[in-house]
């Protein structure tokens, strides 16, 4: 057990939703600032967003104080991602490595192009449908290089460390060897997801070609030095939240007290009956029409 716990405030599908995190105390945190990056040595921490064959677009607020999950908006409305034939949903458990971030003011000497200011994305490839603000130990396996609007996106590929077939991944060869056009699906569905909101296809650096597992810890550990000058004030977060509870050496560190009247200001925790999800074809269809 990782030890945090989460919480859903207001109900699911609404602009008011939010999940926060807690830790082994029942304190609240920050899952971009709070979760240390490593759960063990070569193990990284992920923070679930989405889970695999959902369709709402969850993300962690990096503008909120701390940064809890909700559902992503563009004017005015709550953003889900169009199932794309073949695809249901999303088709791996999405999330994001806490304590990391794509600099948008550094050029990404790979790529040209510099990051999208959003903690490092994880697409996780095991068989568990993971639950939203679950957070899980990963095992690195490769990276895929997007360029999504002129930024810099990268996608880690790993593998839940308590998979039952976690000790047969060791690299992203392992992926293609066992299970054979899940990359393949992976680039066409990241190439393509963007394409019934009327906008133009992703494109990818190196050709689209995944990267193996050194070459992403690299970048990984890269975006964790941001984030290190980010939550240290060495650079200008520019409306991002820095509000944490357990980096000291951070000036916008804050006590327990303070986290918890951040969150007792907001709706009550959601009942389980309002989690009836949202029939995304028919919410589709009503955004075009």
């Amino acid at each position: 057990m990782s030890g945090f716990s989460s919480e859903e405030r207001a109900a699911p599908f609404t602009l008011e939703y939010r999940v926060f995190l807690k830790n082994e105390k029942g304190q609240y945190i920050s899952p971009f600032h709070d979760i240390p990056i490593y759960a063990a040595k070569d193990v990284f921490h992920m923070v679930v967003e989405v889970p695999r064959w959902s369709n709402a677009k969850m993300e962690i607020a990096t503008k909120d104080p701390l940064n809890p999950i909700k559902q992503d908006v563009k004017k005015g409305k709550l953003r889900y991602v169009a199932n794309l034939f073949p695809y249901k949903g999303y088709i791996w458990n999405y999330g994001a490595i806490p304590q990391t971030w794509e600099d948008p003011g550094h050029s990404d000497k790979h790529t040209g192009c510099c990051g999208d200011n959003d903690p490092i994305d994880v697409c996780e490839i095991g068989s568990k449908v993971c639950a939203r603000g679950e957070i899980i130990r990963v095992k690195v396996l490769g990276i895929l290089a997007m360029i999504d609007e002129g930024e810099t996106d990268w996608k880690v590929i790993a593998i839940n460390v308590d998979d039952p077939d976690a000790a047969n991944y060791n690299d992203i060869s392992d992926v293609e060897r066992l299970k054979p056009g899940y990359l393949e699906a992976t680039v066409d569905w990241f190439r393509r997801y963007k394409v019934p909101d009327g906008k133009p296809e992703n494109e990818f650096a190196f050709d689209a070609e995944f990267k193996d597992k050194d070459f992403a810890i690299e970048i990984i550990k890269s975006t964790h030095d941001y984030w290190k000058a980010l939550v240290t004030k060495k650079t200008d977060g520019k409306g991002i939240s820095c509000m944490n509870t357990t980096v000291s050496e951070s000036p916008f560190k804050c006590d327990p007290d303070a986290a918890k009247a951040i969150v007792d200001a907001l709706p009550p925790p959601c009942e389980s009956a309002c989690t009836v999800p949202m029939d995304v074809d028919k919410w589709f269809h009503q955004q075009k029409n």
